[in-house]
């Protein structure tokens, strides 16, 4: 997987040392709040393992996130292909994230984001990035904004991997960017 490095982050695939903090992530009811599950260690390991060769085989995708001032991780962020978005039938790039709690509130997620943007636009030649979030998810949208997304309400939906017994997460909007509008913001 190519790394990436921002002023105060490294983008990297995910190591065995990460396998606590993965973990710890994705069975967090504050992080996963707007999930419909938690994830057991042997889930979160079978997640990670799963990531880690996907991200090998195709050269990006949803990586972690380390400080280079520590070397301790902080979550992930990344660029994922996707056919959950209704409105792109034909599959899309999603940009993500999720941090452990004690690094929210300090811009990583952004920084990470922009890097990210740089790389799917520049170097994988992507047309369009998008992300999509629980409707009430503020915080993520907030990033989805700063980093210059644009909300498509008419491509708002229900998440098709979204029980029907947890209908306050199904309803998810739909944030979009274009090459174009990329570069025409920088």
């Amino acid at each position: 997987m190519i790394g990436l490095e921002t002023e105060r982050l490294v983008i990297r695939n995910w190591e065995d040392r990460d396998r606590d903090l993965f973990h710890r992530i994705n069975s967090d009811d504050g992080v996963m709040r707007f999930f419909p599950f938690r994830r057991t260690r042997a889930e979160a390991d079978a997640f990670l393992d799963r990531i880690r060769t996907e991200n090998d085989a195709r050269g990006y995708g949803f990586a972690a996130l380390e400080l280079k001032q520590t070397g301790e991780c902080l979550g992930f962020a990344g660029l994922h292909p996707t056919d959950e978005v209704p409105a792109r039938s034909g599959g899309a790039t999603e940009i993500g994230w999720r941090l452990a709690p004690k690094h929210w509130r300090k811009g990583y997620v952004t920084e990470a984001a922009e890097e990210l943007l740089r790389f799917g636009f520049e170097t994988l030649a992507l047309d369009e990035i998008v992300s999509f979030a629980v409707w009430n998810n503020d915080a993520s949208t907030a990033v989805m904004r700063r980093i210059g997304m644009k909300a498509e309400p008419e491509g708002d939906f229900d998440h098709p991997r979204v029980p029907d017994t947890y209908p306050h997460l199904q309803r998810h909007v739909l944030y979009t960017l274009s090459r174009m509008d990329w570069l025409a913001r920088r």
